[in-house]
């Protein structure tokens, strides 16, 4: 499964680093002013402040992008999800039209790819699971194809195979919707970058006051700690607090019940 750059870090980890490099910087741009403002002819505090707002809020309109791209990420896979499920639920029902012995091979096929769709997510194993969904993909168009063969313009047919199809298709949308489309690593680079300098100019035009360090850095570090590990979060699948609902997909399989047979 593609990872993120940040993927190794567990979430509380991340949130303790970008924290510490917020403080960090703040310090060290406090300690360079203070030595500057010792010198003879310092530079005017007011340009100094122009500057540190001005990367705020360069700072700010990144994060304002970043936070919006992984959201709507979010917003696709649980699109899609439901997709998913509104596809396998139409191919499953349209199963039982077909004639014994690919009715029941089908719908036996069709329970076992959302068993697999759902232990994926428990056990966070997706290559194992996108390789399982390829195999009963494979079978079930085998076995599809086989009947279409034998019962050649058949509209019966032609409806399960579109709906099929439509599944198979949602398969490939989800696996790239969920896995391969990530924040990209040279946004999260500029990312803590543009932290980094910012909070430097920041604690530089306050050491260039003369001032003490305001008691607010912690809470403001800690702030924007909390967004960059909400993006992050959105942004990882199946990971910390926000994830996509599987409810639909239990529901589906819940209702996978044979009738009995006349």
């Amino acid at each position: 499964m593609p990872e993120g750059p940040l993927d190794f870090l567990p979430l509380w980890a991340l949130f303790v680093a970008t924290a510490a490099l917020t403080l960090v910087s703040l310090e060290i741009g406090f300690r360079v002013g203070r030595r500057r403002a010792a010198i003879a002819d310092p530079e005017n505090q007011s340009s100094a402040g122009a500057m540190a707002a001005a990367s705020l809020a360069l700072l700010a309109f990144l994060l304002a992008f970043t936070f919006q791209f992984a959201a709507s990420r979010f917003e696709a896979r649980r699109t899609v999800l439901l997709d998913e499920v509104n596809a396998i639920g139409t191919t499953y029902l349209r199963a039982r039209t077909l004639p014994e012995p690919e009715r029941s091979l089908a719908r036996r096929l069709l329970r076992e790819y959302v068993e697999a769709r759902l232990e994926g997510v428990r056990t966070g194993d997706m290559d194992t699971v996108i390789r399982r969904s390829a195999e009963i993909q494979a079978s079930l168009w085998e076995s599809a194809g086989a009947l279409a063969e034998r019962s050649s313009g058949s509209i019966v047919v032609g409806l399960y195979l579109q709906t099929l199809n439509e599944l198979i298709d949602l398969h490939t949308k989800r696996v790239s919707e969920s896995l391969r489309v990530r924040v990209p690593s040279i946004i999260w680079v500029v990312l803590f970058m543009l932290t980094a300098l910012s909070m430097l100019e920041m604690g530089y035009q306050t050491g260039l006051s003369g001032r003490r360090r305001p008691l607010s850095v912690v809470p403001f570090a800690l702030g924007f700690a909390v967004v960059v590990l909400l993006i992050a979060d959105l942004d990882r699948l199946q990971e910390g607090w926000l994830r996509v609902s599987q409810q639909p997909m239990v529901e589906l399989l819940e209702s996978m019940t044979d009738a009995p047979t006349q």
